[in-house]
């Protein structure tokens, strides 16, 4: 099996992969003080809780934008799961080119999601990422990664409205009926909703246009894509799951299960 885990700014999300099935996936808050043990045990005891057993896991790969994580995760796994994991970054296979001026700005969740975008639905394809920040990236027919454009996301975009006024209150982000709303409730959602599908469908829209192509795939992901790819026809499809598979086929393509 192959244990694959994502550490972004808000959640980490991990899978685990038998096959090319989703066995299991679970999701953690961001905390940048758990010790070594706390990420070990938190892990035995999430795979044992789908009757995972941790001597079936092969191999473990990490993708993270945290780096203040990174060091006791990885010792984390190394106690419990007797693994040494890999972590995307430079010198990583994954099948998928840069030409940008400094590849190493580019995150690993980006990567991943570009090679489980690309290797699941060919090229051109265009990613949208919506977490803590949404993201657009263009893959081409090729493979090459040649563009990211970077927003804040809903939530972000919500705490700081609400931080920033003093009667605004905190509401769900939701789709409301009507972007005609008429109270202070609606009236934030339409605002954030509806103005989060308005920037995803220009930045969409002009990325493909300037990039001269004629087609191109468009697939959402992300905690919050669902509301938006549901209310926009520049999304063809929404898939919750695509960097946790890119995770899984960069293991392969590092030839580090067994």
């Amino acid at each position: 099996m192959i244990f694959v885990i994502d550490v972004g700014n808000t959640n980490i999300t991990l899978g685990v992969f038998d096959g090319d099935e989703l066995k299991a996936k679970f999701r953690l808050t961001t905390q940048i003080n758990r010790t070594s043990d706390e990420y070990g045990l938190l892990i035995s005891d999430l795979l044992s809780l789908r009757n995972i057993d941790r001597e079936d896991v092969e191999c473990v790969v990490i993708s993270s934008v945290v780096p203040r994580v990174n060091y006791s995760l990885n010792l984390g796994i190394k106690k419990y799961l007797e693994l040494n994991a890999i972590n995307l970054g430079v010198g990583t296979k994954t099948g998928i080119k840069i030409p940008i001026p400094n590849p190493k700005e580019v995150g690993a969740d980006r990567v991943a999601d570009a090679v489980g975008a690309y290797e699941t639905y060919g090229g051109p394809v265009l990613v949208a990422d919506f977490g803590t920040a949404n993201k657009y990236d263009l893959i081409t027919e090729d493979g090459s990664l040649i563009a990211a454009v970077t927003c804040p996301g809903l939530k972000m975009s919500a705490n700081a409205m609400w931080s920033g006024t003093a009667k605004l209150p905190e509401v769900e982000i939701a789709l409301p009926d009507t972007i005609l709303a008429k109270d202070t409730v609606t009236s934030i959602q339409a605002g954030l909703v509806y103005g989060c599908i308005g920037q995803t469908e220009y930045i969409i829209k002009r990325m493909i246009k300037e990039a001269g192509l004629d087609k191109c795939t468009v697939v959402a992901t992300g905690g919050l894509g669902r509301i938006i790819a549901e209310n926009t026809d520049v999304i063809d499809i929404y898939d919750p799951d695509l960097l946790l598979r890119g995770l899984k086929i960069i293991a392969e393509k590092n030839k580090i299960i067994k």
